[in-house]
């Protein structure tokens, strides 16, 4: 046998593995049999992963299932684990075997290696420390990853809720700021009642908050675990009192509040809690979507668009056009965002796919989900710091292209009645000529009349018209 490997022994035979690798057999036969992607685990999911170990050692020790001294070793490697010490030992395509075997007996057999050196023992020794046997007693894969997901979108939440959280308040204080730049407002892409660019700021500031706000109800759900149900729920090779303790040990060393699932069949067999956080990703996605195309069309231009808004100038647009200048970042963040819609496409085909007392489609839920929350996080961030927070207001050509909006003739309904606003908006439309120009040149309002009228809180919200009528 070489030097640089050792013999190790499964079910299925022997393999040589690397010597100094704190993976072990069944790791490497993963890693031979799952080529799809090249994409290994994120690290929420192995911090996570190790910290079920963690609670799990913690619980058999307490129970009297496990012994002290191993029991600490394999806490200790765990921890380690869990702090990033061994990432690159975790080796397994993100698509591998159903329900998350392989990965599960990757961070086993890493556990396993390194608490056997904690206790003066050579890797691959598994009389000191099985992977199986001690690091994975009381649990299934079928519990043990599903317990893990749950665990590492918790973790992984505030790089997603603290962006987003940003980007609201960023939308609130340009909400503040253009609060008194009145412009048309559009509906059908056509003129209508004004607002004030404030008001469109707003809107996208609250639709941003109440995203945050299903998210987080959506994360309370990941907060039930049926650790202890191991393969089918009935907690078969665990003590009557595990359930109980490994949850009160998985609070404790993950510092997350867990609350043992009332039906651990279920627990199992379903990932409906999983399908709700990914549509609440696909839900935010769209409103991101939405948001950033109105921050493009109203950046349209500059000469030949509505231009009412100037977005910061980051690069340089066209490899022909000289001093072409694009709206780059809402460009990447419609671009995460499809790709955040159709990982909630491949979650939900996933979800709908367990069969019987187990859904074994985990890994793809596994990978979609902590990707989506990954490269939103980071667009959202460079979004509001690269384009949002440094949008400037055109208010000249608000002002201008809300005098020759169709939409004014709207105001003059309650003073001159539809009828005749209808007529003053079609030969606006005919002419060219404003709003404003045609019921003064034809005395339907005198200029102090009109002037009135324009008041930002008669024409922008509910106000007292008896008090322009008296004038």
């Amino acid at each position: 046998m070489p030097e640089s490997f050792r013999q190790e022994k499964d079910s299925l035979g022997e393999r040589m593995v690397p010597k100094d690798a704190y993976y072990g057999i069944q790791t490497l036969r993963a890693r031979e049999n799952f080529q799809a992607s090249g994409i290994r685990p994120k690290r929420a999911f192995i911090r996570a992963t190790a910290l079920v170990k963690h609670a799990s050692a913690s619980a058999n020790m307490l129970l009297g299932l496990l012994d002290k001294k191993t029991a600490s070793a394999i806490m200790k490697a765990s921890t380690e684990a869990a702090e990033g010490l061994f990432d690159e030992e975790f080796i397994v395509d993100v698509y591998q075997a159903g329900a998350g075997t392989s990965h599960n007996m990757n961070a086993n057999e890493v556990i396993a290696n390194r608490a056997i050196e904690l206790l003066g023992g050579k890797k691959g020794d598994y009389s000191l420390v099985h992977p199986n046997d001690h690091v994975n007693r009381s649990q299934s894969t079928n519990d043990a990853m599903p317990t893990a997901l749950r665990l590492a979108i918790l973790i992984s939440s505030e790089t997603l809720l603290a962006p987003l959280a940003s980007f609201e308040s960023t939308l609130r204080k340009k909400s503040r700021e253009f609060s008194s730049v009145i412009k048309s407002g559009r509906t059908h892409l056509q003129d209508a009642v004004p607002v004030t660019l404030g008001d469109e700021f707003g809107s996208y500031a609250s639709a941003v908050k109440n995203s945050g706000l299903r998210l987080k109800q959506a994360l309370e759900r990941m907060k039930t675990t049926g650790l202890g149900g191991t393969a089918v729920g009935t907690g078969m090779n665990t003590h009557p009192l595990y359930r109980d303790t490994v949850t009160k040990e998985l609070s404790k060393v993950s510092g997350v509040r867990f609350v043992k699932a009332k039906d651990p069949f279920e627990a199992l067999n379903s990932m409906a809690d999983f399908a709700s956080f990914s549509g609440e990703l696909r839900n935010l996605s769209l409103e991101l979507i939405r948001i950033s195309n109105d921050l493009r069309l109203l950046s349209s231009g500059p000469n030949t668009g509505l231009s009412e808004i100037r977005l910061p100038p980051l690069q340089p647009g066209s490899s022909i056009m000289p001093g072409k200048v694009n709206p780059v970042m809402a460009e990447m963040l419609s671009m995460v965002c499809f790709q955040v819609v159709g990982n909630d496409a491949a979650v939900a085909l996933a979800v709908q796919a367990g069969q019987l007392e187990l859904n074994v489609m985990g890994p793809v839920v596994n990978y979609n989900i902590l990707q989506s929350m990954e490269i939103l996080g980071s667009a959202i961030a460079a979004f509001t710091d690269k384009c949002v927070a440094g949008i400037k207001a055109d208010a000249k050509r608000c002002a201008m292209l809300f005098e020759r909006s169709a939409g004014l003739a709207t105001l003059l309904n309650t003073f001159i009645g539809y009828d005749k606003a209808a007529s003053v908006a079609k030969e606006a439309l005919r002419t060219g000529e404003t709003i404003k120009d045609i019921v003064i040149g034809k005395g339907i309002m005198t200029g102090k009349e009109w002037d009135r009228l324009m008041d930002p809180a008669l024409i922008t919200g509910p106000a007292d018209l008896k008090r322009f009528r008296k004038g």
